[in-house]
């Protein structure tokens, strides 16, 4: 499948969870979790350091989540991204979106191994959150 299409079919799926939110909006973390927010996708926050983002809780791990998660995005740095694709990996997320700075080739080849699909090496999910969210508005 082409990474065009991967996008697609990730951006068609409605519940996500972001590994590495920060409650300072200007750090990335805040503003991928923000922008799926603000395109309507379900999504829960990631961090163990804080029990809310701006209202909404924020869970230690990601295996403290209910309910299935379509694609796990991380904004971390590779060794916590490690971590989070072991997890995923047990819990059958289907799809690893790594944010530029949480990839590594250890990281690839462990989601590879739990046959997720993966984006990596650039395209931006808040680009695609976007132009998700324009198709929408253009729909109705």
């Amino acid at each position: 499948m082409s990474t065009r299409a991967m996008i697609e079919t990730i951006m068609s799926k409605k519940r996500f969870a972001v590994a590495g939110v920060s409650r300072d909006s200007e750090k990335y973390g805040y503003k991928v979790y923000q922008s799926l927010k603000s395109a309507g996708y379900e999504v829960y926050a990631i961090n163990p350091e804080t029990d809310s983002i701006d209202g909404d809780p924020c869970y230690p791990s990601l295996d403290n989540i209910p309910g299935e998660i379509d694609c796990l995005v991380t904004v971390t740095p590779p060794q916590v991204t490690e971590e989070l694709v072991t997890i995923a990996g047990h819990l059958h997320i289907p799809y690893l979106w790594m944010q530029p700075g949480s990839e590594s080739l250890a990281v690839f080849n462990l989601a590879r191994s739990f046959a997720m699909e993966i984006i990596s090496g650039g395209p931006c999910i808040m680009v695609a959150a976007a132009q998700a969210k324009a198709r929408y508005a253009a729909e109705v």
